[in-house]
């Protein structure tokens, strides 16, 4: 800790980026004559928005002189136009007053930990957090260096040994309403755990709360809910996984393809959470032994987000996995997914025809969906009619008619597409030929003249004619109808704040087939940063096989043809395989050797 009295000023803290060069001089005399003036503005703004929103805490947030000096928006000197960041004035105070500087992620942090030593209302009012403990010594995560004494004051009276480390304000705040929120909420629930949980009628849209919304009036259930689809958002995850055990319920969540361990929460809770997720999604919650589907729309920060909700009944109750539909990662631009320039433009030039059938391959959570979907956006028109025959409908959109497959009542992707054809439509997406049936429909709708869309389980380009083959399909059919297939994979990008290079070994060059040369092959990783949350990973990217069934591989599909043989006269034509496509992603610095090694296999 410092012993050296001094308090957090603004002025303290302008003269310290001024000396280590983050804010130029003509910077630090305009902020110093408008800081008073700043300060009392952005004070008034935050009480007033704390006020209106009718929050019933004691007393509103203050602003720190941190908060003042970012709402500057400062430009670093020779940076290239990178701005000043909370994280970076927190980094360069704690190498001022010798304080280890960390990063709160909250992957990494532990529920108990966080929230079993100090109360929420000392957490807020003071900024510190606990973050770490080893059974002697506790690690507290502070914002402010110099404003110990509540700390000191702490330390007597638990008797116990304190480590402080330095975290931004905004870090500590997120942390403290997200973890002491859903604790508290689960703690509450499981004293006083009712038999019903009466949240009235429920709208089809639902509009979740802000963090600071969440009052304690609210059920504890709804409350730990909000908190833990909240917390999803925030990390990006794609998936939410609550999953019953013997004795607890675990909760994880799956953020770039990778699931990590977020929680713990009491068994006797775990039936009233997945209650509360029903009701959210029109399930029906007196049904626990049949698996369920639902879903919510629901919004975050001004978007609307889906969740697609999937109920599965397992050893020790039910098990509850939340799928989150993002627009801003299914609704991309085509030449931002991962496509090279040539596969771009072959693309482009099947979705381009009139009628045929285009295929997109690869196994679950290789991204077809967002090539699909992301292809319908662009080619969606006022003048084009797009109807889809989904299982079930992943995000629900005006601009395309959805039609959600019901095998109960007879609506499969087989009949639909009978149906759809008396519907006028200009494009036809069909979430995927499983059948011979279904494989039918879908060339007859291409004969008479429609634009069809669909995908189907193979692991390569090729394969997918053997596979159209194997399902009974005439091979002067498929060489009539068939344009072009897709084959793709998600890779993880590195993360650009941690990346390194180093050279491949000799044993993975000889493992990716690279010829050896003098100088060796440079590669990247990650490794690791707050960024990434210590993975080297942020974000993925698309590798794609683009096939033509060009005149050439259409003079040749016959029946009896191997696969090695449309291999063959792919690769002839200028086709790039998903192996050469990886290898060529991380020689370009974009993925690591580790990551393409699960595509090559």
């Amino acid at each position: 800790m410092p012993t050296e009295k001094t308090s957090l000023t603004i002025e303290f803290l302008l003269n310290l980026l001024l000396r280590i060069n983050l804010i130029s001089k003509e910077r630090h005399s305009e902020i110093i004559v408008k800081a008073a003036s700043q300060t009392a503005r952005l004070q008034k703004m935050l009480e007033g928005s704390f006020y209106r929103k009718g929050f019933r805490y004691a007393h509103p947030e203050t602003v720190s002189p941190v908060d003042v000096i970012m709402s500057f928006n400062i430009e670093i000197p020779a940076s290239g136009g990178k701005i000043l960041t909370e994280d970076r004035i927190t980094q360069a105070l704690a190498e001022e007053v010798n304080i280890p500087y960390k990063k709160l992620d909250p992957l990494k942090l532990n529920l108990d930990v966080v929230t079993s030593h100090i109360p929420r209302a000392f957490a807020q009012k003071h900024l510190v957090v606990p973050v770490e403990t080893d059974g002697t010594t506790l690690t507290l995560a502070v914002a402010d260096p110099f404003n110990l004494e509540a700390i000191e004051s702490f330390q007597k009276t638990k008797k116990v040994d304190i480590k402080i480390v330095l975290s931004s304000k905004s870090d500590i705040l997120k942390i403290v309403r997200e973890f002491y929120g859903f604790h508290s909420s689960v703690i509450a629930a499981q004293k006083e755990m009712m038999p019903n949980i009466d949240i009235g009628n429920l709208e089809q849209y639902v509009r979740l709360k802000g963090p600071r919304e969440i009052e304690a009036t609210d059920q504890h259930i709804v409350n730990a809910v909000e908190y833990l689809l909240q917390y999803a958002f925030d990390q990006r995850a794609s998936d939410i996984h609550i999953e019953p055990k013997r004795e607890y319920s675990s909760v994880r969540l799956r953020i770039d393809g990778v699931l990590h361990y977020i929680h713990n929460i009491p068994k006797q809770v775990h039936p009233a959470i997945i209650s509360r997720i029903k009701m959210l999604s029109r399930m029906d919650i007196a049904e626990k032994r049949r698996p369920q589907d639902g879903r919510i729309k629901t919004n975050y920060k001004g978007k609307e987000v889906e969740l697609r909700i999937s109920t599965m009944p397992v050893a020790f109750g039910e098990k509850v996995v939340i799928r989150i539909f993002d627009p801003e990662i299914l609704f991309q631009e085509l030449d931002a997914i991962g496509f090279y320039p040539r596969e771009y433009q072959l693309y482009s030039s099947f979705i381009s025809r009139p009628n045929g059938i285009i295929l997109i391959t690869g196994p679950t959570g290789s991204g077809k969906t967002t090539t699909l979907y992301s292809t319908l956006k662009l080619l969606s028109s006022p003048e084009i009619n797009i109807i889809t025959i989904e299982d079930p409908i992943e995000m629900v959109m005006e601009e395309f008619n959805q039609v959600g497959v019901q095998p109960n009542i007879g609506i499969t992707f087989a009949n639909s597409i009978r149906t759809i054809l008396r519907q006028d439509p200009d494009i036809i997406m069909v979430g995927e030929i499983r059948d011979k049936e279904t494989a039918e429909n879908a060339v007859q709708a291409a004969l008479t003249g429609h634009l069809v869309l669909s995908t189907l389980h193979t692991n390569d380009s090729p394969s997918a004619i053997t596979r159209l083959l194997d399902l009974g399909i005439p091979a002067f059919l498929i060489s009539s109808t068939v344009i072009g297939v897709i084959a793709q994979r998600l890779v993880r990008k590195i993360c650009p704040n941690c990346a390194r290079e180093r050279v491949l070994t000799k044993a993975e060059m000889e493992f990716l087939g690279l010829k050896p040369r003098e100088n060796g092959y440079k590669v990247s990783y990650g490794e690791g940063c707050t960024d990434c949350r210590g993975t080297g990973y942020k974000g993925r990217t698309g590798v794609f096989e683009v096939m033509d069934v060009s005149d050439k591989i259409k003079a040749n599909l016959k029946e009896n043809v191997p696969l090695s043989a449309f291999q063959d006269m792919a690769k002839s034509e200028g086709m790039s395989t998903l192996r050469e496509s990886a290898v060529r992603k991380m020689l370009e610095g974009i993925t690591t050797y580790e990551e393409i090694v699960g595509i090559i296999c």
